[in-house]
């Protein structure tokens, strides 16, 4: 009798199930044109956060967005700050961007290429990027002509740095009271650097939350990269915890920590969450912090390993996403163009070939179907003219099991490992799978090949002067003597 009695109660719950709304990460997400904001950090690596299991190191509010996310735990970048930027707004490998280095005009994205930032204004998007840009300081490579209707940045790949060609930041600059490019001309602001990109991200947000166009943010601080300078009250927290160099290090991503958990009150704040996607990375491989924790990974930035490629991940989407997911599947920088693009119901135009695909099938489901497949790595930065030379140098294919790396500067030095059992990278088993080997470097060599003729930058003539000082000269006075001062060592 109880059986029966229930049944009825039984059909109303299922009734109930398919006409009421699902999971929240089975809702559909394709054109549902979100806010979006990216935060990508600088030379901090998948250890550096103590929701990664970093013992020393405290990062509570991005651990907060951590818990609440759709975290992607196979997320891999490209070795270095200025391919992985390249990638990640164009979706296509960095090379075939022309981004082969970070500096002498190498770090140029191709003018040619297309950029997120441009799709989603077409899709009636306002867009804005606040920090680090690194692809190229020359008018027609600023982000203002690449799709960012605001944009607030400082020059080269880090503040103060200087270097041949036109890659280089506003003359003596600095970590406090920098001189930023806001829309082509120099602010001269106050504070820490992380802290006066947050805020001006923040300000934007503020007079953009009232209009009826959804928005993009780029927020991209230069920390937690060297030089190795935060406020003291950071520094303290690790001081005589770890090495000086490391406490400062931690003291730097300790301040974006604090800069996120305002981002995020403020966000809950204006009633922006629930419409609003928050998505958290970093830009390369572990630095400063990997001799305290590198996650069991082999590598670090600029090296072909794990250690050097993978990144945390994180998507929060409240309303929307569930949280606290993790999706194992293997996904990549290349795959953010295309998921935003279908996010904003915007049409990729066939002749883009892009690499990526995207994340959307995971994120309504990280169960679904995902087809394998692979994914390239080299480090670049060959010395000019040496690109054939360097066909083997630290590079790698990785595929959902196995990844293989040649390391060194010189030819073939194979290793394949099977990330699935061999997460640290310590065994070589090319010789348990030489049919595996041998479909990879097929795979490579062909890959190699494709990219040779997008290699556009590598015969680019360097410009006399930097081309944030020239700005800076024509805002200020001054001349080329600021720029030998200048120049980082």
């Amino acid at each position: 009798m109880k059986k029966t009695a229930l049944a009825p109660l039984l059909l109303l719950a299922i009734a109930a199930s398919i006409l009421m709304p699902g999971p929240a990460w089975a809702q559909k997400l394709a054109g549902k044109k979100p806010n979006i904001i990216l935060i990508i950090t600088d030379d901090q690596g998948y250890g550096d956060l103590s929701c990664h299991g970093n013992p020393i190191l405290k990062t509570p509010n991005i651990d907060k967005l951590h818990a609440r996310s759709v975290r992607f735990t196979d997320f891999h970048v490209s070795p270095t700050c200025a391919p992985t930027r390249s990638a990640l707004m164009t979706g296509r490998h960095e090379f075939k961007n022309g981004v082969t280095h970070t500096i002498n005009e190498r770090e140029r994205l191709n003018l040619k290429a297309v950029t997120f930032a441009q799709l989603l204004k077409l899709a009636g998007y306002t867009t804005g990027i606040f920090g680090k840009w690194h692809l190229g300081d020359q008018a027609a490579y600023q982000p203002d002509q690449r799709g960012f209707d605001e944009v607030f940045v400082h020059g080269a790949g880090g503040i103060g740095q200087t270097y041949p060609g036109s890659c280089g930041d506003a003359p003596g600059n600095k970590y406090f009271d920098p001189a930023i490019l806001h829309n082509r001309k120099f602010e001269k602001t106050k504070g820490y650097c992380t802290d006066v990109f947050f805020g001006q991200a923040l300000q934007w947000i503020d007079a953009k939350r009232k209009d009826t166009a959804p928005f993009y943010v780029h927020i991209s601080p230069n920390a937690p990269h060297g030089p190795l300078i935060c406020p003291e009250a950071d520094e303290m927290k690790y001081a005589g915890k770890v090495k000086p160099n490391v406490a400062k290090f931690f003291g730097m991503i300790s301040n974006i920590d604090d800069n996120v958990g305002k981002l995020m009150a403020k966000l809950k704040e204006w009633n922006l969450e629930e419409n609003t996607i928050v998505i958290f990375m970093t830009d390369n491989g572990g630095t400063a912090g990997i001799m305290v924790f590198n996650a069991g990974m082999r590598g670090s930035k600029a090296t072909a390993y794990q250690g050097g490629t993978r990144v945390p991940f994180f998507v929060s989407w409240p309303g929307k996403l569930k949280g606290g997911v993790d999706v194992p599947r293997l996904a990549a920088h290349v795959d953010v163009f295309p998921t935003f693009a279908e996010l904003a119901g915007a049409k990729i135009p066939d002749k883009l070939q892009l690499d990526g695909r995207s994340l959307i099938p995971l994120l309504e489901n990280p169960k679904a179907d995902w087809p394998d497949r692979n994914l390239f790595t080299h480090v670049g930065r060959w010395a000019k003219g040496q690109a054939k030379e360097a066909q083997y140098a630290n590079c790698a294919v990785r595929n959902s099991r196995f990844r293989m790396v040649s390391a060194g500067k010189g030819g073939e030095n194979w290793e394949l490992f099977d990330i699935q059992n061999d997460p640290g990278e310590k065994r070589d088993v090319r010789a348990q799978h030489p049919k595996v080997f041998q479909e990879l470097k097929t795979a490579y060599d062909r890959w190699w090949q494709d990219v040779q003729p997008e290699l556009v930058n590598e015969n680019a003539a360097l410009p006399k002067y930097n081309t944030f000082h020239e700005l800076y000269w024509k805002q200020f006075g001054g001349g080329p003597k600021e720029a030998k001062k200048s120049t980082a060592k």
